[in-house]
């Protein structure tokens, strides 16, 4: 029998709430943004004043006279108030650790909605093919439609509004079997279905199963519907656009709509041949290699002589969906009980390595190289088939010379451990073991999970 492991999925709903439900998710939206920007501000205030840091634990034994004190926010369910205070938290940690800007005070058209961290407040009844969810602090039921490729036990929900499209969604976690990985430790890996693949841009996806190069095309979504956004966008130069103390004009709201849906469009293009060309890969193979890369650092702004250039390289980056790709990749191949490893292409240098001798060569790193020949050993080869080449034989323990194997090159897997993150529920499970040695217990108490 095949033994299972429970993972963690996302599934995306589309609602379809008359009048009187989307008023009543209106003023739901509003409350929480409003509650989103009194912690920020009461964060700053206590910097400004006192030079001290509000903690998460701080605001949320706050919520129980706040509601007294704004009646308003009584009917909403709790645990949706703690989750919005912790959001706040989440964007403050991000800035302490330098990973993203202060926060700042969130506008109501910038504030996208809300979220269910468990099951009390909110019903779905569906086998993941429409149905409806009820939302019982708001004592509304919503029609959604929707296909869910798996769908098991949902455990948390976020209520998503998109005002320039003025559509509302449902997106739940759900937690779903899967079978465990077949292929045990490092060591015991079994090498009949194994894919290297590296993703560019010239070619979306380039594979080499170690006897034979495949390569995915680009479909270039976004460069093919550019022209056509950019006639569009150029009508609202001569509209009224908003400003401080300044609407927009209701001909602006329109064109900026019709720019928002073709952007959509584009957007779902991208996403059904993302997920057709993954499910054909992980459908072939049972362990994928490629390399570790940082798409937030790649397509950073650049300054400078080449600045248009490197725009016009972050685009196509960011038109083929490096993340998504490698993403969905990774969950699939899992899914059916296989592997991903991530090699360290700081370490490792794909690019500039030999796949034949293990020579590296600098001149090789540049992106306008697209051809190799390798002046040790005279081996010929394309620039993406070379990287992934490489790639296939470092897993295979195939690539001459020293320092390319697994073991040396520190490289990880998809099924390596996580570390603490601080979510709701990892959050909740470090209270109960507080209060247990506060309260001189060995162990926690039964319902404590983890």
């Amino acid at each position: 029998m095949t033994e299972t492991a429970l993972v963690v999925r996302r599934q995306t709903f589309r609602l379809y709430p008359n009048k009187t439900q989307e008023r009543a998710l209106l003023d739901a939206r509003r409350l929480h943004c409003y509650l989103y920007n009194a912690c920020v501000a009461h964060r700053r205030y206590e910097y400004r004043r006192n030079r001290r840091t509000v903690t998460y634990l701080e605001q949320q034994n706050i919520l129980p006279e706040f509601k007294k004190a704004w009646p308003e926010f009584a009917q909403l369910n709790s645990m949706t108030l703690q989750a919005t205070v912790k959001r706040v938290d989440y964007a403050y940690q991000r800035f302490f650790q330098g990973l993203s800007k202060k926060p700042k005070f969130k506008p109501i058209k910038r504030y996208s909605g809300w979220t269910y961290p468990s099951a009390t407040g909110w019903k779905v009844n569906t086998d993941g093919k429409h149905g409806t969810v009820t939302l019982r602090d708001l004592g509304i039921t919503l029609r959604m439609r929707g296909k869910a490729k798996d769908w098991g036990k949902p455990t948390t929900l976020t209520i998503v509004y998109k005002p320039t499209l003025r559509q509302w969604y449902a997106s739940f976690t759900v937690e779903v079997e899967v079978p465990r990985s077949k292929f045990g430790s490092r060591s015991d890996l079994k090498y009949e279905s194994i894919v290297a693949y590296d993703l560019g841009t010239e070619t979306a996806i380039t594979l080499y199963d170690g006897s034979e190069f495949y390569e995915v095309a680009n479909p270039r979504f976004t460069q093919r519907s550019e022209e056509k956004i950019r006639k569009i966008a150029k009508l609202k130069r001569r509209k009224r656009a908003p400003r401080k103390r300044v609407k927009a004009s209701r001909r602006w709201k329109k064109i900026n709509r019709l720019e928002a849906k073709l952007q959509a469009k584009v957007a779902r293009q991208r996403r059904d041949w993302q997920h057709k060309v993954t499910s054909e890969i992980a459908r072939r193979y049972d362990i994928g290699v490629t390399e570790k890369i940082n798409v937030k650092n790649m397509t950073r702004k650049a300054k400078g002589k080449g600045k248009k250039r490197k725009a016009g390289l972050n685009k196509s980056i960011l038109s083929v969906g490096f993340a998504t790709l490698n993403r969905l990749l990774t969950y699939k191949i899992e899914q059916k009980g296989g592997l991903v490893l991530f090699l360290p292409t700081q370490t490792l240098k794909p690019s500039q390595r030999c796949p034949k001798c293990d020579a590296i060569h600098k001149e090789w790193a540049d992106l306008s190289n697209r051809y190799h020949v390798c002046p040790t050993c005279g081996f010929a080869i394309e620039r993406d088939r070379g990287t992934v080449m490489v790639f296939y034989n470092v897993a295979t323990n195939q690539q001459p010379g020293l320092g390319t194997r697994l073991v040396s090159l520190g490289c990880f897997s998809s099924t390596s451990e996580t570390r603490y993150t601080g979510s709701m529920k990892q959050l909740g499970q470090k209270k109960r073991q507080k209060l247990c040695c506060q309260a001189g217990e060995e162990t926690p108490p039964a319902y404590a999970v983890g």
